[in-house]
């Protein structure tokens, strides 16, 4: 019979309690958690505080009482492990209601921490009352029960990730007047800049006061005043900061355990520490990042789910590896859906890997029938191989239908070709006979078997103003809504009998407004001795970044 110590509950270690039970009747298992819950939703949080979830006891997955009964499982809530000792094997716990501390014995550890959100050591943040983290139920507690009582008219947010994005979603429907500040020069870091650009319109369409590429200085007036690096002030009743976590790995290091250069638990890929007595999952550890085979930290819940049931596994032998993190994630942004997977530009370019990029704006469902959307959806991909490296979707509707297959198809080493023979389901409410997975692989297909050249949003104005010649061949009144400066007219329609006003010894350009007229032009083009490279993403992808204001 084994004794197998968890610490932390939530996502990773709970789901790990959970499976031992399954594999074994026999072993004891203790499971520490320092806070009073032992498994809750974290990502619905936000949507308690803006009362889209109404009753906190959905939050509670799983209660102490129901837990422990419900799995056999001796569940130590209100207590915290503070020291770790390898060589006797035994842990130091401390009873955060009685102050008491003692030691337990384990044959197995299985460290889940999670992540603790990074609060700065900004002047003024400790002698406010109104700056607030959320982490855990009792971090929500407080920020609706302020909301609720106080009333705040104004909130800043600091931070434009994922829960800096629905806390201020969530604020706004409580009424109060968001300021998101972020420091980088977009929110949400998992998309690229033309992506997230969409974002950004959409943030000001519903009244968010959007500041970017600038960050706080300081906290003045008990914390009802911001100072901006930039010098700009700005009132706010309360705050919200979610400026990113950092792991919780002092347990970790202090017993001497390997840590990565960003703080995460190194883990082999069985999920074992520098110690192999001690599992480590969840939010805390350091993975493999699935494209690239590197390390990194992706703190998700999906993840860590899929990893305490690996860890369980592997307490009982059964060598399972775990073969890393795609880092697939999703989020509701007021109207908008912003889904991403894999690795965006960015990260790829950090790593030295080369590869093209394929944007489409196909409508969520045949456009004949009512209620179709535009969605914009990128692929990343290898143009030699057709190796998916990664891709991002924004729209209202059908967004994660989407970047859920192409996930599978990364998973299942699927390529650009894959794509465009994959079957999906099909009636006009659901989708096109040609579905928007379908058409990006067809257009990155194109660029690699057809040679098909493209220029990307922000290559397009330097090649302009260089002297070289771009051709928007969308029709005249099209441009009505907005076209790139320097781009001549000449629809698609008219090329082929207009071929003598287009010169042979350069480069000719191609827009349109999505890229489809302008592959077709690029295709007539070629075949008449031409040499073209075609603006991918047409008209839609450059104003979604140069025309902020341009509608959909």
């Amino acid at each position: 019979m084994k004794k197998i110590i968890i610490v932390g509950g939530v996502a990773g270690g709970a789901t790990a309690a959970a499976r031992l039970r399954r594999l074994d009747e026999e072993s004891q298992i203790v499971l520490f958690e320092r806070g009073e819950y032992v498994s809750f939703a974290n990502c619905g949080l936000p949507y308690y505080i803006g009362e889209t979830i109404k009753d906190r006891s959905k939050l509670l997955v799983q209660t102490v009482e129901g837990m422990s009964k419900k799995f056999n499982l001796d569940i130590r809530n209100l207590t915290e492990v503070n020291k770790i000792d390898r060589e006797n094997k035994t842990v130091e716990a401390k009873n955060l209601e009685t102050g008491g501390s003692y030691k337990e014995s384990y044959d197995v550890l299985i460290l889940s921490p999670g992540a603790k959100p990074i609060f700065p050591p900004i002047p003024g943040v400790k002698e406010a009352d109104n700056i607030f983290t959320l982490r855990n139920i009792p971090d929500t507690d407080k920020i609706k029960a302020y909301v609720d009582e106080r009333r705040p008219k104004e909130a800043v947010v600091i931070g434009g990730g994922f829960i800096g994005l629905e806390m201020a979603e969530n604020l706004v429907d409580r009424g109060v007047a968001i300021t998101l500040v972020e420091m980088a020069k977009q929110v949400m870091a998992p998309l690229d800049y033309e992506m997230a650009a969409i974002v950004h319109r959409h943030l000001r369409e519903k009244g968010i006061n959007l500041i970017l590429e600038d960050g706080v200085k300081a906290f003045e007036d008990n914390g009802n005043k911001i100072v901006l690096s930039s010098g700009k002030e700005i009132n706010t009743d309360m705050t919200i900061l979610s400026i990113g976590v950092k792991p919780e790995n002092s347990l970790a290091t202090d017993a001497g355990l390997e840590v990565g250069k960003r703080g995460g638990i190194k883990v082999n890929e069985y999920l074992q520490t520098s110690d192999p007595a001690i599992f480590a999952l969840g939010d805390a550890i350091e993975v493999t990042d699935y494209i690239t085979g590197q390390p990194t930290m992706i703190p998700l819940a999906g993840p860590a789910n899929r990893q305490g049931r690996i860890v369980a596994n592997n307490v009982y032998g059964k060598k399972e590896a775990y073969k890393g993190t795609l880092g697939t994630g999703i989020a509701k942004v007021f109207d908008l859906t912003v889904a991403t997977t894999g690795n965006n530009e960015k990260v790829l370019s950090q790593k030295g890997i080369e590869y093209k990029v394929a944007h489409v704006h196909p409508a969520s469902h045949a456009g004949y029938y009512p209620g179709a959307a535009p969605i914009a959806l990128k692929l990343i991909f290898d143009e030699n191989s057709g190796k998916l490296f990664g891709a991002q979707a924004v729209g209202t509707d059908g967004v994660d239908k989407r970047i859920d297959v192409i996930a599978t198809a990364i998973k299942g080493n699927l390529t650009v070709h894959d794509l465009t023979e994959i079957e999906l389901s099909y009636a006009p409410p659901f989708s096109s006979a040609k579905d928007p997975v379908n058409m990006v692989g067809y257009v990155a297909s194109n660029m690699i078997y057809e040679e098909i050249e493209t220029v990307q949003w922000h290559e397009i104005d330097q090649i302009i103003e260089e002297g070289g010649m771009l051709i928007d061949v969308r029709e005249t009144i099209e441009r009505e809504a907005g076209f790139i400066e320097g781009s001549i007219n000449l629809p698609l329609e008219e090329i082929r009998d207009r071929l003598d006003e287009i010169p042979k010894d350069q480069t000719i350009y191609i827009t349109c407004q999505v890229g489809l007229r302008g592959y077709l032009a690029t295709r007539i083009l070629t075949a008449n001795g031409y040499k073209v490279k075609n603006l991918d993403g047409g008209w839609k992808t450059y104003s979604a970044v140069f025309n902020s204001d341009e509608s959909a």
